[in-house]
Formats: C-alpha cells, sequence, structure tokens
C-alpha cells in the first residue's frame, strides 16, 4: 500500500467524519477521513468511497470479528489505505484540515509530530478477520437460540399465560404506555416526547434511574420497574407503583431498602431481571393499546455483536405489534424544517398593511380615493 507522501503539495488533510463532526461537508478528493466505526458496514464504506478518500483512520477496528462485514473488502477495492485502533485519544490529537502522513510502523504523522499509531489493514488481514468472524457468529447464533430454548422452557408460563405477572395494573388496558429505559438516549427523547405525552396522557412506566429523569423534567410515573437500589427515596415516595424483580426462588433485590423507606413494593418473579423486559410483558398483560419504548431498542445487530440476550428479544415478540421504538413517535411529531419563515412574516405585513388601507378607505365621509388622500395628506403633509 502506499503511503502518504512527504511532500506538503501532495493532498492528504485530515478531516474528521466522525458521527456529528463537520470534516464530510469540507471533504475533498484526496484527503484523509478519520472515522469511528467497528465494523464498517458497506453502505458506510460506500459513503467513504464516495468522497474518494486517500486513506481512512478507524479509531475503532474495521472489523472486530464478531460480525463478517464487507466494508474493508469495498475500500481495499478502491484503493484506499486504511488504518485501523489508533483509539480514542487520536481524535484530540489530530487538527482539522492539517495535512498527514502514515509511516511503514502505522504511525500518523503531522510534520514531524506523531499523533497516533494504529495496524495497516492488508488484504491478507480483512480476508483473515471475515473468515474468522463467519465461523464466531455461527457459533454465536447457537449459543443464543440455545439459551432462548432454555428461556422458553423455564419461562413458558409467563410468556404464553402471564404467570407471576403482578395483578395490580388494570387502567393500562386500552392505555397508550410510555416504557423508559435509563440508557444514555432516555433524558433527550424524554424531551421530545412531550407532544405526545401532552396529546395522550400515556401512563408512564419507569425502569430504574429513568424514574428520576421523569421527576426531573416534571412527569411523575405511574409504575417504577426495577431494582430500588437504583431509584432515589423521592422516586420510590412519590406515588408510583413500584414492581421489584424475583427471582424463580422468590430472593428479590433491595426488600430491605423498600421495607426501610415503609413502602409497598409487588413482586415479578423471572427468570430475568431486566426492567425493561419485564415492563414490556407487564404492559402488553394488562392490555396497553400501544407502548411505545425509549431509551433503546433491539434489532438483529444487537443479536449478531451480543447486546443483548433471549429475554430482550422473546418479551418484544410476545408484546409484538403494540411496541414503537420512541424514535420512530418523535419523528412523527417533528416539524420538518423550512426555510420559508421570512416568506410567511412578509405575507403577514403585507395582509396588514392591507387591511389598514381598506379601513381608512372606507372609514370615511368620501369616496375610497379621497379618504386614501385625505388621511395621507392629514399624516404626511406637513413633512
Amino acid at each position: 500500500m502506499a503511503l502518504f507522501s512527504r511532500n506538503p503539495e501532495q493532498p492528504g488533510a485530515l478531516r474528521d467524519c466522525t458521527p456529528g463532526a463537520k470534516g464530510m461537508k469540507k471533504f475533498s478528493e484526496g484527503d484523509v477521513a478519520v472515522i469511528d466505526a467497528a465494523n464498517i458496514s458497506r453502505h458506510e464504506a460506500q459513503t467513504l468511497v464516495d468522497l474518494k478518500p486517500s486513506a481512512v483512520i478507524n479509531v475503532a477496528e474495521f472489523s472486530t470479528g464478531s460480525i463478517p462485514n464487507y466494508g474493508p473488502h469495498m475500500l481495499l477495492d478502491a484503493d484506499i489505505t486504511l488504518l485501523e485502533g489508533v483509539g480514542q485519544s487520536f481524535v484530540s490529537e489530530f487538527k482539522e484540515g492539517k495535512r498527514a502522513r502514515i509511516g511503514e510502523d502505522g504511525t500518523v504523522f503531522s510534520g514531524d509530530k506523531a499523533l497516533g499509531t494504529g495496524r495497516m489493514v492488508t488484504r491478507e488481514r480483512a480476508e483473515k478477520n471475515f473468515a474468522s468472524a463467519q465461523g464466531a457468529l455461527i457459533d454465536h447464533m447457537e449459543s443464543f437460540f440455545g439459551n432462548s430454548i432454555d428461556f422458553i422452557n423455564s419461562e413458558g408460563p409467563l410468556l404464553i399465560d402471564g404467570l407471576g405477572v403482578p395483578a395490580s395494573g388494570s387502567e393500562i388496558a386500552g392505555r397508550k404506555v410510555v416504557l423508559f429505559s435509563p440508557t444514555d438516549k432516555h433524558r433527550e427523547q424524554l424531551k421530545q416526547l412531550r407532544n405526545f405525552i401532552r396529546e395522550y396522557e400515556p401512563l408512564l412506566i419507569a425502569v430504574g434511574a429513568a424514574a428520576d429523569s421523569l421527576l426531573a423534567q416534571g412527569y411523575k410515573p405511574d409504575f417504577i420497574i426495577g431494582d430500588p437500589n437504583s431509584v432515589s427515596d423521592e422516586a420510590l415516595r412519590c406515588g408510583a407503583r413500584v414492581i421489584v424483580p424475583a427471582d424463580p426462588e422468590g430472593e428479590v433485590e433491595g426488600l430491605d431498602r423498600i421495607q426501610d423507606l415503609g413502602i409497598g413494593a409487588m413482586t415479578f418473579p423471572a427468570a430475568t431481571h431486566s426492567g425493561t423486559d419485564l415492563g414490556l410483558l407487564f404492559a402488553d398483560y394488562h392490555g396497553a393499546d400501544l407502548i411505545v419504548q425509549a431509551g433503546g431498542g433491539v434489532d438483529l445487530d444487537d443479536i449478531f455483536e451480543d447486546r443483548t440476550n433471549p429475554s430482550a428479544v422473546l418479551s418484544r415478540l410476545k408484546a409484538g405489534t403494540k411496541v414503537v421504538d420512541a424514535d420512530a413517535v418523535i419523528n412523527l411529531y417533528s416539524a420538518p424544517s423550512s426555510n420559508l419563515g421570512w416568506l410567511w412574516a412578509l405575507l403577514g405585513i403585507l395582509v396588514a398593511i392591507a387591511v389598514v388601507i381598506l379601513i381608512v378607505g372606507f372609514g370615511g365621509n368620501q369616496d375610497f380615493a379621497s379618504n386614501l388622500s385625505e388621511t395621507w395628506s392629514s399624516l404626511f403633509g406637513g413633512a
């Protein structure tokens, strides 16, 4: 693979192409794309290929070995130099637009300053990672579905007939429910769901620490599900009904906390302690009309990359079409941006002027034109 030239006249400006950065807009053919994309997909790779970079520097690994992804092959087919694993510190070290070169050992230089070091990705390495990932994915999926069968075997009565679901929740029937899980994005999603909440007044189910997020934004949860040790005293005492996960033998984490606070709580015995999974089963069992899940969902990539478990998948399958991701609802309630605001303002001014003219023209004792002339003369005649 060709390395960057030491000649400063050669192209090779570093461009930050990580999510939210502005490097994509400034990108010119031959620049160097800096990304943070583990297991880069074909779509992501094609976006880079279209930019025609001389090299792509990845903070993460182009392929971690967890899934067989074609992204690295597409970039190599386009004769693009690939450097991976430079680490998060590299993002803060380089300056947007500065020219760079890559040494034979994978060190990135800007002038004489070393910004970081990574690994060169060759065709041989990409093929080896792909083959290894194929085998690992098959092994992982066999294990995942084996665990799914075990979960169904132990929790079939819960999944089929709702055995063990707390009985207190009859008011959920026919209502819309928003289930908040305490992930990185749930607070922002809560703000963006305010119009939906105002219009439909759904019941609010908070999982663990999400109860405190609801209180902080002026909402009171109707139900709190999860380990009480992750919830503040204020939230536990806010009037919400508290549901505490219990293992199949009946042991409950956080029971001492509930007793010390002197509040009532219901137990939910199951083979999973995930408040989100239990919340979905709880809302579905009691007949929720719609369940909006805020704080992250589950997709096939999560299964492939071992970011979820069988209970998460099966609980969502049980709730079926009732479950809607919060981002979908937010998208429906987001008005498209418009650049025509100035036109509406101008139209409003013109309408106001026309109204004034009509009032003046028809408001006098003379004909329309004479009334306008007399009013104009009285206002500006002495100017």
